[in-house]
């Protein structure tokens, strides 16, 4: 395996059961406390919170490092671009 499987996190939200929009503008308020080049970890239901919450990040200039399933919903990683 050539990508680590580790990285290190510097905050993690838990919107699992929060609705869209909301899910997305907890994700961008988080994101706008932290310094550019930090990992967010933020976990979100299967169906629109994860179809949406990863395509609105990257639309505001963010990198989703990896999205993983995770039980019943799903890990993304996100770093901070600005």
């Amino acid at each position: 395996m050539t990508e680590s499987t580790e990285t290190t996190t510097h905050a993690e939200l838990d919107l699992r059961g929060v609705m869209c929009p909301y899910n997305y503008v907890k994700t961008k308020l988080k994101l706008e406390s932290m310094e550019t080049g930090q990992i967010l970890s933020v976990i979100v239901d299967d169906g629109e919170p994860i179809r949406n919450v990863p395509r609105s990040i990257s639309e505001d200039g963010h990198t989703i490092l990896r999205q993983e399933k995770v039980g019943n919903c799903f890990r993304v990683l996100i770093r901070k671009q600005h």
